[in-house]
């Protein structure tokens, strides 16, 4: 068999197992196997070749980004199970109870807060669908517009620092986590502020679709803003901590995750929210997991191994090679291919399986991995929201009343899509906003050749001895 059809080959099979329903961690792990068992038959690659996988298992140990994994997830955990988006909503929402769409502003508020400490689409989603929606629901709030606020506030867990999302990706492309962080907070930071501009013109427009609640007249402002400060303010300030601590190179990551888990733990400990086996419960999930990101990870990195004895990184350059040359076509194919597959796959597997691929080619054409990685980020949280094919709608669905028709929770979602498409042509109209500003060098094969080559040694002249003066 031709060696140029086995990568294609190779990568066919495994799409195909995954469509027929097969766990995506051990069909990775399984069809590796068996094409390096047909590698070697056909002596495409010797079997020692196979045995560099113990040492990419022993670098993904090492990692200090994928060490991060586990405390951010433990430290999320920990303060999803004591009620901290539940005080923080209610105080918000007495606050903002007097304006129109009070408990909206509330909703996208936690909502954010909740993504950056849980770092997962689907648990932010649900937490928050089942947190906000009844009380929106009850305080007659447009159903369209209650669903959209929850599930625009839920997919912040793709970009939102100190995002697990965020963390995954600066691994597979290689990139410091630091300027990842730095990179993805602004973007992040605009997009919450275009989701309340817009609740802010729906409700000024009709405020029927979101009325005030009269109770939250009753209470005393300077209570309000105390409880608000109180509820709100704590876990924001331990994100704020860890990512300051992360940026000014006080904390590693790692580091940083556990600054995490010791503030959740103290947070827990003052609201005496730690007893019934809460604790308990979250390192088990915490476990579990961690466990199922570490078995897609070892059989996505076998599957790279393999695919790259066959040159599959060569099969995938010929694939853009048909594309216009430059950023921009190479640019639109990703972002694009991307967005489609994010209908049907998880972010994990499209994060070890489809930006590894990628990412190569990338730095050929001089692309910004960093602001290349918050853009994968933004187009992947479009995705899963997307209808009918979004993650978060299918979340949200599983968790709202029966009142709430499926419809509603679409329509609902379509002015905050418009919001995230939007995002997406500002980063590229506007690189600068998720960038470090290094300089990116666009080099060809033969210049980074020519640099790796020892440069010619030059030879020595001899030293000139004077003649000796004549008498």
């Amino acid at each position: 068999m031709s060696p140029d059809l086995l990568a294609p080959l190779m990568f066919t099979t495994l799409v195909v197992v995954l469509v027929a329903g097969f766990p995506v961690a051990f069909s990775l792990a399984a069809v590796a196997a068996a094409f390096g068992v047909l590698g070697v038959a056909l002596g495409h690659f010797n079997a020692p070749f196979l045995l560099a996988m113990p040492l990419r298992v022993q670098g993904v140990f090492n990692s200090d980004n994928f060490l991060a994994v586990p405390l951010f997830v433990l430290m999320g955990l920990i303060l999803e199970r004591t009620g901290v988006a539940e005080d923080t909503l209610v105080a918000l929402g007495r606050l903002f109870g007097r304006a129109p769409g009070g408990l909206l502003y509330a909703t996208i508020i936690v909502g954010a807060v909740l993504s950056a400490i849980t770092g997962f689409v689907s648990a932010s989603v649900i937490a928050m669908g089942l947190i906000s929606l009844p009380a929106m629901l009850k305080a007659n709030y447009d159903a369209r517009l209650a669903t959209g606020s929850i599930a625009a506030a839920g997919t912040l867990a793709q970009m939102l620092p100190p995002s697990l999302v965020l963390i995954v990706l600066a691994e597979q492309v290689e990139v410091p986590l630091v300027d990842i962080f730095h990179a993805a907070l602004l973007p992040s930071a605009i997009l919450v502020g275009l989701y309340l501009l817009f609740v802010l013109a729906a409700t000024a427009w009709r405020p029927s679709l979101a009325p005030p609640i009269t109770a939250a007249a009753e209470v005393s402002r300077r209570q309000v803003w105390l409880q608000a400060a109180v509820a709100a303010g704590v876990p924001l300030c331990l994100i704020l901590t860890i990512l300051a601590s992360i940026y000014f190179g006080v904390a590693t990551p790692t580091e940083g995750g556990a600054i995490g888990v010791c503030g959740a733990l103290a947070i827990a400990a003052v609201r005496r929210r730690l007893a019934g086996g809460r604790l308990s419960q979250a390192l088990t999930s915490t476990g579990v997991l961690c466990s199922s990101v570490i078995f897609l990870l070892l059989g996505a990195s076998f599957f790279t191994l393999v695919f790259r004895g066959f040159d599959g990184q060569v099969w995938i350059e010929g694939i853009f090679r048909h594309l216009p040359e430059g950023q921009a076509p190479f640019l639109i194919a990703v972002t694009l291919g991307i967005f489609l597959l994010g209908f049907f796959l998880d972010f994990f597997e499209i994060a070890f399986i489809v930006v590894p691929l990628i990412a190569p080619v990338a730095r050929k054409l001089g692309v910004d991995m960093v602001w290349l990685t918050v853009m994968i980020a933004v187009v992947l949280q479009t995705s899963f929201m997307h209808p009918p094919f979004g993650i978060a709608l299918y979340n949200l669905r599983s968790v709202a009343p029966a009142t709430v028709r499926t419809t509603q929770i679409y329509v609902g979602a379509i002015p905050f899509l418009a919001i995230q498409l939007l995002m997406v042509g500002v980063l590229v109209a506007f690189p600068n906003l998720a960038t470090t500003q290094q300089v990116q060098v666009r080099a060809t094969e033969q210049e980074i050749e020519d640099a790796l080559r020892a440069p010619p040694v030059e030879p020595v002249p001899e030293p000139e001895i004077p003649e000796p003066e004549k008498k």
